[in-house]
């Protein structure tokens, strides 16, 4: 009975990814910033336009296809990427950015089989994951980001109610594109960092 409901949920997260991700790219090619309104109208419709069979020659909808070739996206990556069009969104911290980029390297080549040893496996309830990745919520508690706390705690129940096809965790946790996102978003960040400082630097440069 659950199974018959793990597709249909599964093409809705698409549908609203992909319109997340054009009203986003319609917001960097803008020259305005666009009103919360419109890109909440403009997500709803995408949304649509992509769940529904749309017919002609297209048996499927878009967003089917747009999985095909992505697979199913991690909770943490989906909760990331819809919270980022919220009104009051902020940048997600390099203490966040930092360690998965590290867990990433480190994990695929590994589950890839370079090793014996297959992380991966880890994922169907081992105790020592589940412990992990509980403490980064806590330290992520402690340190203020509390968005991080909540993204981490519903991948968990996501992963417990077995809301996508996969039982593993990691899955829930971690996907290639945020893996790839986390290692190009660590060198951006230091870069606009310095920029910053050296504008800074300039402004209150003598003469």
């Amino acid at each position: 009975m659950i199974a018959s409901y793990l597709q249909p949920i599964a093409l809705l997260e698409m549908s609203l990814t992909c319109a997340v991700v054009i009203v986003a790219l319609l917001q960097k090619l803008s020259s305005k910033e666009l009103l919360f309104a419109v890109r909440l109208i403009l997500v709803l419709l995408l949304t649509n336009l992509f769940f529904w069979p749309l017919g002609m020659s297209l048996e499927l909808p878009l967003s089917a296809y747009v999985r095909g070739v992505t697979g199913d996206l991690s909770i943490v990556t989906l909760l990331l990427l819809w919270s980022s069009a919220l009104p009051s969104a902020k940048k997600t911290p390099l203490g966040f950015k930092v360690p998965l980029a590290l867990i990433a390297i480190a994990f695929y080549p590994l589950a890839l089989g370079l090793e014996m040893l297959d992380p991966y496996g880890w994922g169907y309830g081992s105790i020592g994951l589940l412990i992990a990745v509980i403490l980064f919520a806590i330290i992520y508690g402690l340190a203020g980001w509390i968005k991080g706390v909540w993204i981490i705690s519903f991948a968990m129940i996501a992963w417990a109610a077995h809301w996508h096809e996969s039982a593993n965790l990691w899955d829930y946790l971690l996907d290639p594109f945020l893996a790839i996102w986390a290692l190009f978003a660590i060198p951006n960040a230091i870069y606009l960092k310095r920029r910053a400082k050296a504008q800074s630097g300039h402004l209150f440069r003598a003469g």
